[in-house]
């Protein structure tokens, strides 16, 4: 599914990413913690193709194809989502209209008819359930006046519209509270917990893994992974703090 190796990429000439190696095989799910700075973040828009972030070695493939070489909607076209830690606001765009013209574009690209206006509003009825979204939100101007759950929520709608491929969720715990927590959680579950799909969950604490199980958890520091396990890292490190891994410490 995706092949990073030896991945380096700067922003604003500043090395972040310091030969960053990963493989993510279909139906896995990887969580990737770590310290403040340590490039998690930089990862992620890296991989999504955000102008600003320089790729400047290594390689990065999904399904066999060169992540790096294709724009960012060419991306998102070959299976990846990239969700963000705050999702950005867009008055005057209505969220339904975003959403449809994303499919649409996105299922044109794979050469599918776009779908009709009703086949449309069936999907995001069915994908807002699973996130306990009313509709009456979606028609809403893309993020305005949401709370920072909403935003969340209205994401992974967003994301089961898509139907990606592989999924990365940078901080998607960021700012939710139990209750949204949970159905994020749920949700993440629901959309992308299957064997043809791949999750990349950045997070910084074990709350979410609570919810959405990783079958790997990787320890990034000093922009490359410095220790890989099973679950039961991510409670080490909940304990512990990231000083108990070597070379991790804040």
């Amino acid at each position: 599914m995706l092949t990073i190796t030896d991945l380096h990429a700067s922003v604003a000439d500043k090395p972040i990413l310091k030969g960053l190696s990963l493989t993510i095989n279909p139906g896995e799910i990887h969580a990737i913690m770590g310290p403040n700075g340590a490039g998690k973040s930089t990862l992620g828009y890296t991989l999504g193709g955000r102008p600003g972030y320089e790729v400047t070695g290594g390689s990065a493939t999904l399904d066999g194809a060169d992540l790096l070489e294709l724009e960012p909607h060419e991306r998102a076209a070959a299976g990846l989502f990239l969700g963000f830690q705050y999702p950005v606001e867009i008055p005057g765009v209505s969220f339904v209209q975003f959403l449809r013209e994303s499919a649409n574009a996105q299922r044109k690209s794979r050469g599918e008819e776009p779908l009709s206006g009703a086949e449309f509003l069936k999907l995001a009825r069915e994908k807002a359930a699973l996130l306990k979204m009313d509709m009456e939100m979606l028609k809403r101007p893309v993020n305005v006046g949401f709370s920072g759950g909403e935003k969340k929520r209205a994401e992974m709608v967003q994301m089961g519209i898509l139907d990606p491929k592989l999924a990365i969720l940078d901080e998607t715990d960021s700012g939710l509270d139990i209750d949204a927590l949970r159905i994020c959680g749920e949700g993440i579950n629901a959309i992308m917990r299957k064997p043809e799909k791949s999750v990349l969950l950045i997070t910084h604490y074990q709350r979410l893994l609570d919810y959405v199980k990783p079958d790997f958890v990787h320890v990034l520091a000093g922009g490359r992974i410095v220790k890989s396990g099973g679950p039961e890292l991510a409670l080490t490190l909940e304990e512990r703090g990231y000083e108990a891994v070597e070379g991790a410490g804040a």
